[in-house]
């Protein structure tokens, strides 16, 4: 059984590097192209710099990835599993506590092992390429405040399921289910008035006209939107990008800085166009109950797997507690899920081109669409030239060169 779970691991690890591999060798083939719909917005040099930033982007990527599977395989097949496992019961016998402890520590050490590879992309790629604009000491406190909030989440939420579990322990994959997508539903709410301002600086839209504009626009789809506000988004990096936040009465529309400075003002449009598409088309709901569904099979095959009770005997283990067990649940489910991937990357660009469709009727001008994803991709460097099978597996978007032609044919189509 260990040999089985190992073997396709690494069959899995192994489709994913390949996938890389093809994508890296057709951008070098077709890295020098420029696509049909940039022409005049794209130059030599452009191309080439984009090239480079994926390239390092990539390279930087997979040494992440080569590193972050040896220190899995050694840990789950390398006997640290049992050590740490041991070490954690030696500091709590509480079994709430002993399962806070396993999974925030185990957070914090992922985090310490993360930090030289996201101190080289942001100090090194970003700065080589002009995107970063945020200080040492920026960085440390952004550090800070995300370890301080996603510990104490993770706190909140292992605490809560594991005391269910304590006290359902033949239903708990049910209450557990149900807890989580409360406290989720319940972040989604507070994230906007309280997280998020924690990291950056929101005020409403300085151009009077434009948020009129926009407010015209939302008024046109029939969606009313709290507050429209911009972000600081230049204190970090010269990436560019706009979002809707919240769900419910608290959803708002946030535009980067960095968004409103190299955009026209139809091209805003046409992009916020885009994101009211996925409310509009429901997308937003659909994903949360996809989500929830998901979940809820999920937490019901960890307690089957659970009940069963050769989890241990998977890594050729004699025992394990029940956190340790739950990593071992997810190391599997990791692997079953893979080929769901493809999947799951179709369902988003499906409702990605539907939201195109819906922002080139609501603000009448596909055309201005199209030359706002040209903008944002020539910006923020996007690769041009993705490998076909590794953009179907992976991209939740269609590829910004397609997507740009799809826009140019229906500005066609409806002058004809």
């Amino acid at each position: 059984m260990t040999l089985t779970v190992l073997i396709c691991y690494l069959l899995v690890t192994a489709t994913e590097y390949f996938l890389r591999f093809l994508n890296l060798q057709y951008l070098k083939q077709h890295g020098s192209e420029v696509p049909p719909g940039f022409e005049g917005a794209i130059d030599a040099d452009t191309l080439a710099k984009t090239s480079a930033y994926t390239l390092e982007q990539s390279r930087l990527g997979l040494v992440e990835s080569l590193f972050d599977n040896a220190l899995l395989l050694l840990f789950l097949f390398g006997g640290l599993l049992v050590f740490y496992d041991r070490w954690i019961a030696f500091l709590s016998g509480s079994f709430v506590w002993n399962g806070v402890l396993f999974f925030l520590v185990l957070t914090l050490i992922q985090t310490a092992i993360d930090i030289p590879f996201s101190l080289y992309g942001t100090f090194r790629i970003e700065n080589r390429y002009g995107f970063n604009t945020m200080t040492p000491i920026l960085w440390l406190s952004d550090l800070g405040k995300s370890l301080a909030v996603s510990s104490f989440i993770l706190a909140l939420m292992t605490a809560g399921a594991f005391s269910l579990v304590r006290w359902s322990p033949g239903f708990w994959w049910l209450w557990v289910w149900g807890f989580v997508a409360l406290v989720s539903i319940f972040f989604m709410y507070l994230s906007p008035y309280l997280i998020e301002p924690m990291f950056h600086k929101f005020e409403p839209v300085q151009d009077e006209e434009l948020e009129q504009c926009i407010r015209q626009l939302m008024e046109k789809a029939g969606l009313h939107v709290s507050r429209v506000m911009q972000m600081d988004a230049s204190r970090r990096s010269r990436h560019s990008n706009a979002y809707f936040t919240g769900i419910g009465r608290v959803k708002r529309i946030v535009l980067y800085d960095t968004l409103l400075a190299q955009m026209e003002r139809q091209e805003i449009l046409t992009i916020l166009a885009h994101e009211v598409g996925h409310w509009k088309k429901g997308h937003v709901w659909k994903r949360l109950v996809m989500a929830e569904i998901s979940g809820f099979l999920g937490f019901y095959a960890a307690f089957r797997l659970l009940q069963w009770g050769g989890l241990p005997g998977v890594l050729g283990l004699p025992h394990a507690s029940f956190p340790a067990q739950l990593v071992i649940v997810g190391f599997i489910g990791s692997i079953f899920m893979f080929p769901f991937t493809a999947l799951s990357s179709w369902l988003s660009r499906r409702d990605e081109r539907q939201a195109d469709r819906f922002a080139a009727e609501l603000s009448g001008t596909p055309v201005a669409l199209a030359t706002a994803l040209v903008k944002l991709n020539r910006e923020n460097l996007g690769n041009l030239h993705p490998h076909p099978l590794y953009a179907k597996f992976y991209y939740s978007h269609p590829p910004v060169v397609e997507r740009v032609q799809t826009l140019h044919d229906s500005a066609r189509a409806a002058d004809a």
